[in-house]
């Protein structure tokens, strides 16, 4: 009768934590579309990708997309809806918000807890430039891929080594610097090629030291000759400083600036436009 007991006690526990948890993930999608970017199946697509990554990593990956922020800044949408609807893993509410906003084309990554530490300023700028263009071009369903794709390996990295940084960045597959080597390689032995052929070309033809074969006879005549030396001016100016060069040591430190929303949490993020 006892143990009876006790296992319809932990079947009504198990029954309410499970509900509990079905009305939380209701209530906390981690795809909000209020703007109606993407198609049905490009939502239920990328809804699966962010929960199966956010439950595998511990952290919420959360995109939202609205029409209008309704006078509110980027950065203030974005805290306050990851705050007030109550995302986030454990006591940090370890998370990363991507927010768009249709009417300002607005853009903003707001992180918290663990996020603030996977994605580094620098790293939220890397991020960037590989799903801007995305953004820009309406594709809406590649961008939030690459998004997620990228929390994803950011994450993982932070967890198991060095987060990406300033000095510490994702390697791209072609680097631009070999590239242009090769190129200017490329174009170098082209030029010898050309230049080789018109040489060949040239072989009757052979320099004169002296100018007077280049000169037609009677076309010029100088009546005097003198080398006159006007005044010389040397100025010289101090290098002024510039005047960005403390954002950008800021930038150059590396880690992640950090503010406080509206409900006193920390957050840490930026964004810009598309």
């Amino acid at each position: 009768m006892k143990k009876k007991f006790y296992t319809v006690i932990f079947t009504l526990i198990l029954l309410t934590l499970s509900t509990s948890f079905a009305f939380a993930k209701k209530d906390r999608p981690r795809l909000v579309d209020k703007a109606d970017l993407l198609s049905d199946s490009a939502k239920t697509e990328l809804l699966g990708m962010l929960d199966e990554i956010s439950e595998r990593q511990r952290l919420d990956i959360v995109i939202v997309t609205k029409k209008s922020l309704n006078g509110k800044t980027p950065r203030e949408a974005a805290d306050d809806f990851y705050d007030k609807k109550g995302y986030g893993f454990g006591d940090g509410k370890d998370g990363i918000l991507f927010l768009i906003s249709m009417e300002e084309r607005d853009w903003y990554i707001s992180t918290s807890g663990f996020g603030i530490t996977a994605v580094t300023d620098a790293g939220r700028e890397y991020m960037a430039e590989r799903f801007l263009y995305d953004l820009g071009e309406g594709e809406y369903a590649a961008a939030f891929t690459s998004f997620a794709q990228l929390c994803d390996d950011f994450i993982t990295q932070a967890r198991t080594g060095e987060p990406y940084d300033v000095d510490h960045l994702p390697k791209e597959p072609f680097e631009p610097v070999l590239t242009l080597i090769l190129a200017l390689f490329i174009s170098f032995v082209i030029s010898l090629i050309v230049t080789g052929s018109m040489k060949g070309k040239l072989k009757s033809v052979h320099s004169r030291p002296e100018a007077d074969s280049y000169v037609k006879n009677g076309s010029v005549k100088l009546t005097k000759v003198n080398d006159l030396f006007l005044y010389s001016h040397v100025e010289r100016r101090e290098k002024p400083k510039d005047q960005d060069d403390s954002n950008r040591q800021t930038s150059q430190s590396g880690g992640s600036k950090t503010h406080v929303s509206s409900s006193g949490r920390t957050h840490g993020g930026g964004g810009g436009k598309f």
